[in-house]
């Protein structure tokens, strides 16, 4: 497969880093960090390359040379005049026969991406965009995504935006099929000429991506590993940090992941015994800052939560999903994410008006019973003997031991395999020291 890299932008906002170079080339803990990108790929498979050069491209070409020095092979498209950020690909057409990768060269990441190839051609669509949810979804790219994935509408920063939102936010990875570039009704000819006084350029996601929505041909891959742009100073400081104490590669789903797993309520927002209602739903005091100190732990941030509601008939699929679209988005207000979000629909007890029959049953993944932590287990490569669970009940923690993690209960009662809190804050307080990664 090839992997076309978008090297061409000027840095204007790290310009204060390294002005003398293009942005791909400042270094991470002392090489590029396209070299860093490259490293990444020929790791998994990824050696047939494309990089897209302007802005001081002679410095990458020179560098690189043709690719033979970093075990890759590299072609290059030099862009004499900016033909947006998806211009390259329309003079590349015809050298892109089959689904390719579309990475940026100022983004520092470490991704499983056989994996992430493997989830878009068993969707079976034409683009699958790499989604995470991050500290400050409220001025980030959010994507909206029926349950199978497939993209239904593209928030921009600045669209106004339902009221509560999941946090699921584009990173800017991409694997594309190219006959997503003769739907555009763009003329690669005509890309880079002047057309009523204007050079014609094609703009990646207006153009190309966001026509896809609805149509069931673009989908979301949901993933918690490391994906940032470096184009500030600031950002660019936070990723050489991360990138100093092994947390990139650690996030990598090729690695073994720790996890804090979280009951819902009681643990994160108000109990109020059956929450049926949105309104509800109200986050308890310090949640969101403990859920902080897990993201910047390392740790995975996982809430699994029995919700009989579903069974019962008294609430539906959707108005759960809002639910937890409430809970996401507060969160995200006070720069908190979590990365999944486990629940259980069953409940063994019949005889409900409205009950829902076939959800009526005993199962395996209803707490005290385990099925929900090994999912997330399965999933994201988590080891559970270094993982956690958190909860106010003592099904939470009997779940949490059958399932093999240490344990801690918040509340007043010491179940003697558990610590014994009393918030979520202080437990995570104490799951951490001397835990990070």
């Amino acid at each position: 497969m090839k992997t076309v890299i978008m090297a061409g932008g000027k840095g204007t906002r790290i310009s204060s880093v390294a002005s003398d170079i293009p942005k791909p080339m400042i270094k991470i803990d002392g090489k590029p960090v396209l070299e860093r990108e490259i490293e990444c790929l020929r790791e998994q498979g990824f050696v047939d390359l494309i990089i897209t050069v302007s802005h001081l491209g002679s410095v990458i070409k020179e560098y690189f040379g043709d690719g033979s020095k970093f075990g890759v092979s590299i072609h290059y498209y030099d862009e004499e005049q900016p033909l947006g950020n998806a211009g390259a690909l329309y003079k590349l057409r015809d050298q892109l026969d089959d689904d390719f990768l579309l990475l940026n060269a100022d983004s520092v990441f470490d991704v499983d991406f056989n994996r992430f190839v493997d989830h878009h051609r068993q969707k079976g669509g034409l683009v699958t965009l790499f989604t995470h949810p991050n500290s400050h979804p409220y001025d980030s790219g959010v994507l909206i995504a029926e349950d199978n994935g497939a993209v239904t509408t593209w928030l921009t920063k600045e669209d106004i935006r339902p009221q509560w939102y999941r946090n699921r936010v584009n990173a800017g990875l991409h694997v594309i099929n190219p006959k997503v570039l003769d739907m555009t009704g763009v003329d690669a000819a005509t890309v880079g000429t002047e057309i009523d006084g204007k050079i014609v350029k094609v703009d990646l996601d207006r153009q190309v991506l966001k026509p896809l929505c609805g149509t069931n041909q673009m989908f979301c891959y949901d993933s918690p590993e490391y994906v940032k742009d470096m184009g500030t100073p600031d950002r660019y400081e936070k990723v050489c940090e991360d990138f100093e104490s092994g947390r990139v590669k650690a996030k990598n789903l090729k690695q073994k992941q720790k996890a804090i797993f979280l009951d819902r309520d009681g643990t994160i927002n108000k109990y109020v015994g059956f929450l049926r209602e949105i309104d509800e739903f109200e986050l308890l005091p310090g949640v969101a800052d403990a859920i902080k100190k897990i993201n910047d732990s390392g740790y995975l941030a996982i809430v699994v939560t029995n919700q009989p509601v579903i069974a019962r008939g008294e609430v539906t699929v959707s108005e759960l999903q809002m639910i937890h679209n409430k809970m996401e988005t507060l969160l995200g207000e006070q720069g908190a994410y979590l990365d999944a979000i486990y629940y259980c629909p069953h409940h063994p007890h019949k005889g409900y008006e409205g009950e829902i029959p076939e959800l009526k049953i005993e199962c395996e993944c209803r707490k005290p019973k385990p099925g929900l932590l090994i999912k997330a287990a399965e999933e994201f490569n988590i080891d559970l003997s270094q993982s956690w669970m958190a909860g106010d009940d003592e099904n939470d923690i009997k779940a949490g031991i059958e399932a093999g993690c240490r344990t801690a209960l918040i509340g007043t009662d010491d179940l003697g395999q558990t610590i014994s809190v009393r918030s979520l804050e202080e437990a995570i307080d104490l799951i951490l020291e001397g835990n990070r990664i």
